[in-house]
């Protein structure tokens, strides 16, 4: 089994908590060793599904928390998004998870349509559960840096 390091926070469901959270993911990612380019492609995906959470799960004048989730692997960032709250249980949110099915309603999900498009060219994978609110749970893996060999390319060594 792959070990991780876990990190949780909540943070109200207001859009001026979004930048928090951006700049969280940033931390993170950066310090994991994922290049700029990704790096920005994780706090996009990151906001979009933290930013449909303010906008779609509470009512105006309720007190809602989104939750996230970052799981820290050598090769990989899992992030979740919830917006119900409470905490997680990684092993039962993966296990009540699954790939996001085209053939659902959008508006089942409390997901803009332009938001989920973009989550899903961003990230290397976009799970969704909306059995109890929403948690998507996206990967984003961690590319190797530096030259490797393949057809198109010689390599010499001296």
């Amino acid at each position: 089994m792959d070990t991780f390091d876990f990190i949780e926070m909540k943070v109200p469901a207001k859009e001026e908590y979004v930048g928090v959270v951006r700049l969280s993911i940033s931390g993170i990612a950066n310090r994991m060793g994922f290049t700029y380019e990704d790096i920005e492609d994780l706090k996009v995906a990151v906001s979009e599904a933290v930013t449909n959470a303010v906008t779609h799960a509470y009512e105006v004048n309720e007190n809602g928390e989104v939750t996230l989730g970052f799981a820290i692997y050598k090769d990989r960032l899992e992030v979740m998004v919830a917006d119900h709250g409470g905490s997680f249980n990684l092993q039962e949110v993966k296990k009540n998870i699954g790939p996001y099915e085209n053939d659902r309603s959008i508006d089942e999900l409390r997901e803009g349509g332009f938001g989920l498009f973009l989550m899903q060219a961003l990230m290397d994978k976009v799970e969704i559960n909306n059995d109890s609110g929403v948690i998507v749970l996206m990967t984003k893996f961690i590319e190797e840096i530096g030259v490797e060999l393949d057809d198109d390319h010689v390599s010499t060594t001296q």
